[in-house]
């Protein structure tokens, strides 16, 4: 997982403002890819709960083609996540090549109990969505 040169970060693409300032103040290196005609963040050395073979992942997020206002869904991670007791996270057998690299999807999505609210949610939002993944994995 080396972060790529702080020098050297891919900005293939623009989003909206307030997710660049959102991913500036993760104070994480981060890049805007376009891998296969898709568009992707990918955000370096992003910290993981105790309780995974990884402290620490990078995390992709695809870039859907109505966003915004349509919703983001997923988040993929690399290296991929295992339970510290060996099972693999639930739904999560989905993979993306990103930069010559298999990522792991994490199927979750949206849900009438918690559902994408265009002028509301965002990259922000669906970040933090995905960490909540991530802690209630492991209550499983």
């Amino acid at each position: 997982m080396a972060a790529p040169d702080p020098q050297n970060l891919r900005r293939q693409f623009r989003l909206p403002l307030e997710d660049e300032a959102f991913l500036n103040g993760l104070a994480l290196p981060w890049e805007a890819v376009i891998e296969a005609g898709q568009r992707w963040v990918l955000v370096y050395g992003e910290d993981v709960p105790a309780g995974y073979n990884h402290s620490s992942v990078d995390v992709a997020v695809m870039m859907a083609p109505g966003y915004p206002p349509g919703p983001l869904d997923m988040a993929y991670f690399y290296p991929p996540l295992v339970r510290a007791n060996g099972t693999a996270p639930c739904r999560s057998e989905s993979r993306a090549n990103i930069d010559s690299k298999a990522w792991q999807g994490w199927s979750r999505h949206r849900n009438p109990d918690n559902p994408w609210l265009p002028g509301e949610d965002n990259l922000e939002s669906h970040y933090f969505y995905m960490r909540a993944w991530l802690v209630d994995e492991l209550k499983r």
